[in-house]
């Protein structure tokens, strides 16, 4: 991790209050199994109550935490955190419709093995819910349907206005593939602002999963960005200043201020 500023927020100073816009929880997954096909492995899901999840992928599985949120019709976003491994978080995205699926694994390192890197590693891993009770009482046994979850360059060039709270207001530029840039409007990190590294999927029509990790302090995110209805929805994993771990809330009233539009000769990466 690099040096930071003297002045520089660590992430329990703006988190308290950053979930006030966020949508609530649901129970809408309660007493389904759902088995998640994705690379390295299959993730099996047993959703307990609202939140217990049992799991297993491999030969490893367990009963730990989860929370469940309906960002779209039919479209989930899970988080689930780890007893054994509380430096991790997985997080789910997907359709029960479609049976689309995209995982978002986050990782704290050490600084040793992070070198000049953010601290906090992700990796995405695209999938699909397995047939059976993955689409039990929602559509019926479907087929796989609707474009694979991939990385996309639809953001670049966007600002956004994001309100999380009366007192958590930030403005995000999207500048290439790989990088984003924030600066807070309103709140305890009024005035700082940063670029760090991101990654963007599309999951759907006006539905993206934006991710970034931080280069000052160990903290990442996911988020589902839903353009359609305004809303945003995510989490971020990170060590609070005294090196605790934290998983914590965030969403947002999200809209979009303005596109910026490059040349074909001067393309961001």
């Amino acid at each position: 991790m690099n040096d930071k500023p003297q002045d520089w927020k660590n992430y329990e100073d703006f988190a308290a209050g950053i979930d006030t816009n966020r949508l609530p929880a649901t129970d809408a997954l309660v007493g389904r199994a759902l088995t998640f096909e994705l690379p390295g492995g299959a993730f099996a899901a047993n959703f307990v109550d609202g939140q217990t999840l049992s799991w297993r992928r491999g030969e490893t599985g367990g009963t730990d935490w989860y929370e469940a949120i309906e960002v779209a019709p039919d479209t989930f976003f899970v988080d689930v955190t780890f007893k054994s491994r509380p430096a991790e978080a997985l997080t789910l995205v997907f359709n029960t419709a479609t049976r689309r699926a995209l995982g978002i694994l986050s990782r704290i390192r050490s600084r040793d093995e992070a070198g000049a890197a953010p601290r906090v590693a992700q990796d995405f891993l695209v999938g699909t819910i397995a047939g059976g009770q993955a689409d039990a009482g929602v559509s019926g046994i479907l087929g796989i349907a609707g474009a694979e979850p991939a990385e996309t360059r639809d953001l670049i060039g966007t600002r956004t206005l994001n309100v999380y709270s009366p007192n958590h207001t930030y403005e995000h530029t999207y500048l290439s593939s790989t990088r984003y840039c924030w600066q807070c409007l309103v709140g305890e990190q009024r005035g700082h602002g940063d670029v760090d590294l991101a990654t963007t999927y599309k999951f759907a029509d006006d539905l993206y999963v934006f991710t970034f990790r931080e280069f000052l302090i160990p903290v990442a995110s996911v988020f589902v960005f839903n353009f359609a209805a305004g809303r945003s929805t995510g989490k971020f994993l990170g060590e609070t200043g005294d090196g605790a771990i934290a998983n914590r809330p965030a969403g947002s009233f999200i809209r979009k201020l303005s596109q910026a539009v490059y040349p074909d000769d001067a393309q961001p990466i």
